[in-house]
């Protein structure tokens, strides 16, 4: 079950994280779903989509997949992001970023993104990565 929404998890990111790009989609259980309209910022020699762009949208894609699960956490940090990219990203389509958490651990949190072009069902990358949720006696 999710324990916060969509528009509740923007409001957080607005004041937590406001330099992250991307627009949330939805969340679900164990999931979320986020865009990036591309622009030139986005863009390589070539005109196809930067692999820190590609990283980025699929790193935060996954935090918002995770908040919706665990509530608004500023301190759940990656410590480990593996990204296999699978063909060049055009730069004339938006990007899609489908992140579903794997395993909830009490910790750590290991979860999946697929990154695709708008109107596409072919990835363009596959990201794992994983999450460390801070130890509540981290607070004392």
């Amino acid at each position: 079950m999710t324990v916060m929404t969509a528009a509740a998890i923007e409001e957080f990111l607005d004041e937590a994280f406001p330099q992250r790009q991307g627009t949330i989609e939805g969340v679900g259980e164990m999931r979320a779903t986020m865009s990036l309209a591309i622009e030139d910022e986005h863009l390589r020699p070539g005109g196809c989509v930067s692999g820190p762009t590609l990283m980025g949208l699929a790193d935060v894609c996954l935090y918002v997949a995770i908040l919706a699960q665990v509530g608004p956490e500023p301190m759940a940090v990656t410590t480990d992001f593996n990204c296999h990219f699978l063909r060049r990203a055009r730069g004339d389509r938006d990007l899609i970023a489908n992140a579903h958490v794997v395993k909830l651990g009490e910790r750590l949190v290991v979860g999946e993104v697929q990154l695709f072009p708008a109107g596409d069902d072919e990835p363009v990358a596959i990201v794992t990565a994983t999450y460390a949720l801070p130890d509540e006696s981290d607070d004392d």
